[in-house]
C-alpha cells in the first residue's frame, strides 16, 4: 500500500529548520513541499514590489534547501483553494500540513476557505500552531508564561524526505501581478542566509550599542539586529532566535563581558517577547486592520484621506526636514527604527490629520519587513485610538535636535539642504535665506507644527472625555493588555507598561 502524500504548504514559514509542519511529514511519508504565489494577495493595498523582490529571493534559497533534503519547492501560482483542490485531486490520499498564518485579513478568509475545501475534500488538514500566538485564546492570563515554555522547546534540525514530483508554474515578475515598479536600492536581501548573517554579526559584533543606539535612524541601521524581515517571512524561527538570544546571554554572564552588552541583550529579548505580544492582538481581533481598536474613538478623524498632503508626506516633501529625511531613507532602504516609525504615525495622524488606515497601507507598503499583527496595532497606537495608551504626539523639530544633531542624517538624505546652516536646519522655514536659495527646490511646511499638534491634541482630549469612554477602555485592557514580565533571565521592564514606551526595534 502506498504512503500517503504528505502536502506541506509553505507561508510565512520559509525554512526547512525549526520547521515542524516539515519535520511530521517528512516522518510520516513521501513530502510535496509547495508555496503559492496568490495573484489577489499581491493586488491588496498593503503589498508591494520591495516585498516581492524580497520574497523571490526568499523563495530561490528555500528551493535549493529542500532539493538538498529531498524535492525543491514546487511554486505554483492562483488561487490557494484552486491550486490546492487540484493537488487534493492528483492525490487522493493526502495531507494537508502548514503552520498556523496571523496575517491580514485577506489570509484569514482564504485560510477559511480552504479550511471548508479540505473538509469538502475529504483531506486531514493539520494546522500546528508557530508558538508564541495562541489561537483561540480565552484570557490572556498566563500567555507570558507559555510564550517562555514554547521559545525553549527543542529547535528540530532540516528534515530529508521521499520527495514527489509536481510541475512547478512560471513564476511571474512584479509587473505580471500588477506590482508597480519599486526600486529600493538599499533593502536587505532576502533569505535565511543573509538572515543569520545578520543575527550572528548582531550578537558578536554590531550589538553593544544596541540600547543606546535604537533611537536615532543612523545609529540604529548600524546597531539594531536587522532581523525584522527575516522573521516576518519565517526564513528565521522565533524560536531559535531567543535561544541564541539566551545563549550569548549565557556567555556574557560567564566571561564577565562589558561595553554595554548585558543591557543590549536584555532590551533586545525583552523585544522578541513583545513582538509575539503584538501579534497576539491581531490574532485575537482581526478587525484592528480597519477598525478603531476603542469604539469611542470611530470617526475621530476623517474617513477619506488628503492625497495631496499624503503623496508629500510618502515622498518626503512636507517641508519638515527630519520628517522627509526619515521619509526618503524608508523609501529607499525599506527600513526605518521604530521610534521614527512613531513619528512618521505621528505626524501623519496629528499633524496631517489623516486616517490611520491610509497612513498605514502606504507604510507597510515601504518597510520590507511588514508584519501585520505588529503594524497594525502600532499605527493605532501611534494614532490614539487604541483608547488605553498615552497620547503621545511626536514635535518632529525637537526629534530631529534630539536624534540627530549633528544634521548629518538630514544633509544626506536632503541634499537640496546643503546651503542652509545647521543652525537653522531643523525649522528650514526660520531661515532667512530660505526664498532666495531654496524657493521651487524645497517647500515650506504643509502645516504649522505646532499649531496642528495643539488642534490634534485638543480633538483627541475631547473625545476621550465622552460617557462611558473609560468602560470602554477598560475592555480593551483587559483583552490585549500585558499580564506578565518576561522570565527573570531576559530581564524585561517589570509590568504592562511597556506598551506606551514600546520600541520594537529588532
Amino acid at each position: 500500500m502506498a504512503a500517503q502524500t504528505q502536502i506541506v504548504w509553505f507561508k510565512r514559514d520559509l525554512r526547512v529548520e525549526d520547521h515542524a509542519p516539515l519535520r511530521l511529514a517528512a516522518e510520516a511519508g513521501p513530502v510535496l513541499p509547495v508555496y503559492i504565489i496568490e495573484p489577489d494577495y499581491w493586488a491588496l493595498p498593503d503589498t508591494s514590489g520591495r516585498h516581492y523582490d524580497f520574497l523571490l529571493e526568499t523563495l530561490d534559497e528555500l528551493s535549493q534547501q529542500l532539493c538538498a533534503l529531498g524535492a525543491p519547492l514546487v511554486v505554483k501560482t492562483g488561487e490557494a483553494r484552486d491550486v490546492l483542490s487540484a493537488l487534493f485531486a492528483a492525490y487522493p490520499d493526502c495531507r494537508l500540513l502548514s503552520h498556523e498564518e496571523t496575517g491580514n485579513q485577506w489570509t484569514y478568509q482564504r485560510d477559511i476557505a480552504v479550511g471548508a475545501l479540505a473538509r469538502e475534500a475529504g483531506v486531514e488538514w493539520l494546522e500546528v500552531p508557530p508558538g508564541g500566538v495562541i489561537r483561540r485564546m480565552k484570557s490572556r492570563n498566563g500567555w507570558a508564561a507559555r510564550w517562555d515554555k514554547d521559545r525553549a522547546g527543542p529547535v528540530s534540525g532540516a528534515p530529508a524526505f521521499c520527495g514527489v514530483d509536481w510541475p512547478a508554474d512560471p513564476i511571474p515578475d512584479a509587473e505580471q501581478l500588477g506590482l508597480k515598479a519599486d526600486a529600493c536600492p538599499q533593502r536587505q536581501t532576502g533569505g535565511r542566509a543573509a538572515g543569520l548573517n545578520a543575527l550572528n554579526s548582531f550578537l558578536t559584533e554590531r550589538g553593544a550599542p544596541y540600547r543606546k543606539a535604537m533611537s536615532a535612524p543612523d545609529a540604529a541601521a548600524r546597531h539594531c539586529s536587522r532581523i525584522s524581515p527575516y522573521l516576518a517571512l519565517g526564513s528565521l524561527s522565533m524560536r531559535e532566535v531567543a535561544q541564541a538570544g539566551w545563549a550569548r546571554q549565557a556567555e556574557i554572564e560567564t566571561a564577565g563581558q562589558r561595553g554595554g552588552w548585558s543591557g543590549a541583550m536584555r532590551s533586545f529579548m525583552s523585544r522578541l517577547h513583545w513582538r509575539d505580544h503584538f501579534m497576539q492582538k491581531l490574532e485575537d481581533e482581526p478587525e484592528i486592520e480597519w477598525r478603531d481598536m476603542h469604539p469611542g474613538l470611530e470617526g475621530l478623524r476623517p474617513r477619506s484621506a488628503d492625497p495631496e498632503r499624503l503623496d508629500a508626506w510618502e515622498r518626503g516633501e512636507t517641508g519638515v526636514p527630519f520628517i522627509d529625511a526619515c521619509m526618503r531613507c524608508l523609501n529607499q532602504t525599506g527600513w526605518m527604527n521604530f521610534r521614527m516609525r512613531a513619528m512618521l504615525v505621528s505626524f501623519a495622524s496629528y499633524h496631517l490629520w489623516q486616517p490611520w488606515q491610509a497612513t498605514g497601507e502606504r507604510l507597510a507598503r515601504l518597510f520590507t519587513d511588514y508584519e501585520p499583527g505588529i503594524h497594525w496595532s502600532q499605527v493605532q497606537m501611534q494614532s490614539g485610538t487604541t483608547g488605553v495608551n498615552s497620547i503621545r504626539i511626536y514635535n518632529p523639530v525637537k526629534q530631529g535636535l534630539d536624534q540627530d544633531p549633528d544634521v548629518r542624517f538630514i544633509r544626506r538624505w536632503l541634499p537640496e539642504l546643503e546651503p542652509v546652516p545647521a543652525d537653522f536646519i531643523h525649522e528650514v522655514w526660520r531661515w532667512p535665506g530660505f526664498e532666495a536659495a531654496l524657493e521651487g527646490r524645497y517647500p515650506r511646511p504643509v502645516v504649522d507644527v505646532m499649531q496642528a499638534a495643539r488642534e490634534a491634541r485638543e480633538r483627541v482630549f475631547a473625545a476621550r472625555k465622552q460617557p462611558g469612554f473609560k468602560d470602554a477602555s477598560r475592555r480593551v485592557l483587559a483583552r490585549h493588555g500585558s499580564r506578565a514580565p518576561m522570565r527573570r533571565r531576559s530581564n524585561p521592564p517589570p509590568q504592562a507598561k511597556p506598551d506606551n514606551q514600546l520600541q520594537l526595534d529588532l
